[in-house]
């Protein structure tokens, strides 16, 4: 028995030093929290020249915003002169089209810059037209017979909407942002749920759903695709109705808005309150709640895109000021990770997949293995601290009691994935 033991042991330790090896020798790819951070569909008329570089500068714009969750980054020297260049940092593109209504075409080209002025040819169906690599980008010629000149004026029923849809390099991206100081915030983010109670001017009041208001539904859903923000909204099911009413979203009420919001699991929770009032404005009072801290601020405009942009930006602006960082080429933090529940060579895979696609990890180095527990060495591009609250997120590690071990910090998990 004994013999056997010591036989299955030591084909685990092979097996864990083939992974470990392996680790090293490759970096696998590993799926994203928040896709697309570094890709953008914008629309285009044709394929001409002109048209292309000004969809990627628009490209390119929306993905910095995407990547930092702040639009004041937009404002940087080394920003605007890359966004002038945007063509430098594409990887891949695909054009392709969708038929939509016509009065939407002819809303988007009377809003586009004069060189995309135009009209679109007709489709009942969305087609796929072309795919380039960032080495044809450069090559292809300003018009294609996949994309034909522009008509002079949209014809009646469905219009075929074209789109180049753009893959940006992350490797240069982030390292223009490096090189401007500009904070990157990783693609594991803190989820939002949303609570909205609405009061029309004759002073009845309702919960925001999707079936009675589709339109903000989709006005914060748009916003949280341009930020990258992972936004939740409840159900409203039985349990939901049971434990909130429109008056006690109304009030704000934070203790009751903390009870129905734990089935959720979020790491925010937003809610506020909408009075549309009989002159026709929309005022309201908003509510953040954050890392135990609660934060209120008043709403007002007179039109409901504005509205809801002011305390969505205000909120995005906090969470990507607090996780996002500037990383350092050089005194990483080092932190000793200490992890129970690895007793499989398929979970310390996942384990180390997990750890090393954490944004702050710039590297993972094993140090013991004892049993089911193993102990990590991290190079963090932050702090212990920001390590945490990402790991936080993903509730993929259960905390357990963290020690100072030699002015070292050694932070306890368990795995339970």
């Amino acid at each position: 028995m004994v013999a056997r033991s010591v036989w299955r042991r030591s084909t685990w330790l092979l097996g864990l030093l083939c992974l470990l090896l392996a680790n090293y020798s490759s970096q696998p790819s590993v799926g994203l929290q928040v896709a697309g951070l570094y890709s953008q569909k914008v629309p285009v008329l044709n394929e001409s020249n002109s048209e292309r570089n000004r969809a990627f500068g628009e490209a390119l714009a929306a993905v910095i915003v995407k990547v930092t969750g702040e639009q004041r980054w937009l404002l940087d020297p080394v920003v605007v002169n890359a966004v002038r260049n945007a063509q430098s940092y594409v990887e891949r593109v695909k054009f392709s089209g969708e038929s939509i209504p016509s009065e939407i075409v002819q809303a988007r080209a009377d809003d586009a810059p004069s060189s995309v002025q135009g009209a679109t040819a007709n489709s009942d169906a969305a087609v796929e037209i072309s795919e380039l690599t960032a080495a044809e980008v450069a090559s292809t010629p300003g018009a294609s017979p996949a994309f034909p000149a522009p008509a002079e004026a949209v014809t009646a029923g469905p219009t075929e909407q074209r789109f180049i849809n753009v893959d940006f390099s992350a490797t240069l991206i982030n390292e223009l942002l490096l090189d401007a100081k500009i904070p990157v915030w990783d693609s594991n983010r803190p989820s939002v749920l949303v609570w909205m109670a609405l009061q029309d001017e004759v002073g009845d009041r309702s919960l925001l759903s999707s079936e009675t208001n589709p339109e903000i539904i989709k006005l914060i859903r748009d916003f949280a695709d341009e930020r990258g923000l992972p936004i939740i909204f409840p159900v409203l099911d039985f349990e939901d109705r049971r434990n909130v009413t429109e008056d006690t979203i109304w009030s704000l009420d934070e203790s009751v808005v903390r009870q129905a919001s734990e089935r959720y699991g979020a790491d925010s929770i937003m809610s506020g309150r909408l009075h549309f009032t009989a002159g026709g404005d929309l005022v309201g009072v908003w509510q953040f709640i954050f890392q135990d801290q609660t934060l209120r601020f008043d709403g007002y405009d007179k039109q409901l895109m504005p509205y809801l942009s002011a305390p969505l930006d205000k909120i995005t602006t906090q969470l990507a000021s607090y996780f996002a960082i500037v990383p350092e080429t050089s005194d990483f933090d080092i932190v000793q990770l200490r992890i129970d529940g690895v007793g499989t060579l398929q979970a310390y895979s996942s384990l180390m997949t997990y750890v090393n696609a954490l944004g702050l990890v710039e590297s993972a180095t094993t140090i013991a293995l004892d049993g089911e527990r193993l102990d990590l060495r991290l190079s963090l591009l932050g702090n212990p601290n920001q390590l945490a609250e990402l790991i936080a997120l993903d509730r993929d590690l259960l905390p357990i009691q963290s020690l100072n071990l030699e002015n070292q910090l050694q932070l306890h998990y368990r795995w339970t994935r």
